[in-house]
């Protein structure tokens, strides 16, 4: 077993310096940090700008040049943090390792830090909540989209925690990129709640204000009672007859798409 590894990168922040030994700051980090697996958790991670310790590849050559062709902008950063090892050594790290062949682990951003972003009002993009989802990667999914669309943030009611590794694997990395964190419904952010519900009136009648939050209920079971007491608007999509339901991540992008139809071109948020 062997690792190889950098110190002291130039121009890195000391935070954001390579471990001497990879591996043990791996093992002494593991329990509590984020994984971030595969090539895109990580760079989109470092675009957004997290604090990463510990960075592993089986083969950095081949990482480096997947960041030359798909991410130039985070290649100098991947060539100073990526540590390699052995494919055995790191698959015991990471039993479900990406194709990618790369893994790093990162610190969670602080709870209090994403509760202000999303209590800050005027906001300039609306909140998306999933209200008790099921499903681990539905709700990666949906990170993935909120991040695309540039909302404030996703938050999460019910048991389903939003940065589990599942989560953050369908995510992308993309949960530094908004706020996420699970909340009660009694904790809402402020702003009109538009609940998606089959029975609603139809989103395209409707403008949805920057501030809104947009519920949406469980796969399986829809919105809560609570939620439901909670809404100022209940809104559906267009639906063709007999058809049951969307899957929650089209239900989202479909909703963010109609928000983002109603600002001017090229409006950055």
């Amino acid at each position: 077993m062997s690792v190889s590894g950098t110190a002291g990168v130039e121009g890195l922040p000391a935070e954001q310096q390579p471990p001497e030994d990879p591996l043990r700051a791996w093992r002494g980090l593991a329990d509590t940090s984020v994984l971030l697996d595969g090539f895109h958790a990580l760079k989109h991670a470092l675009r957004f700008g997290a604090r990463i310790p510990v960075a592993l590849t089986s083969d950095k050559a081949a990482v480096l040049a997947l960041a030359a062709d798909l991410a130039p902008d985070v290649a100098a950063a991947l060539d100073a943090l990526l540590a390699e090892t052995d494919d055995a050594t790191l698959r015991a790290l990471v039993p479900r390792l990406h194709p990618t062949a790369v893994a790093a682990l990162a610190v969670r951003p602080s709870r209090t830090a994403n509760l202000q972003v999303l209590a800050h009002t005027p906001r300039p993009a609306p909140v998306v909540v999933l209200d008790d989802p099921r499903n681990l990667g539905n709700a990666g999914a949906v990170i993935r989209l909120a991040a695309g669309f540039g909302a404030t943030g996703v938050v999460t009611t019910g048991t389903l925690d939003p940065w589990h590794p599942t989560v953050v694997r369908g995510g992308a990395g993309l949960h530094f990129a908004t706020a996420v964190e699970r909340v009660d419904v009694a904790e809402l952010p402020a702003g009109p709640v538009f609940a998606l519900d089959a029975e609603g009136e139809d989103i395209r009648g409707l403008k949805l204000p920057d501030d809104a939050v947009l519920a949406f209920g469980s796969e399986r079971s829809g919105l809560s009672s609570e939620l439901r007491a909670r809404a100022d608007h209940l809104v559906s999509l267009p639906m063709r007859p007999q058809v049951s339901s969307y899957n929650l991540a089209t239900s989202v992008g479909m909703t963010l798409f109609h928000w983002s139809s109603g600002r001017p071109p090229g409006a950055q948020v």
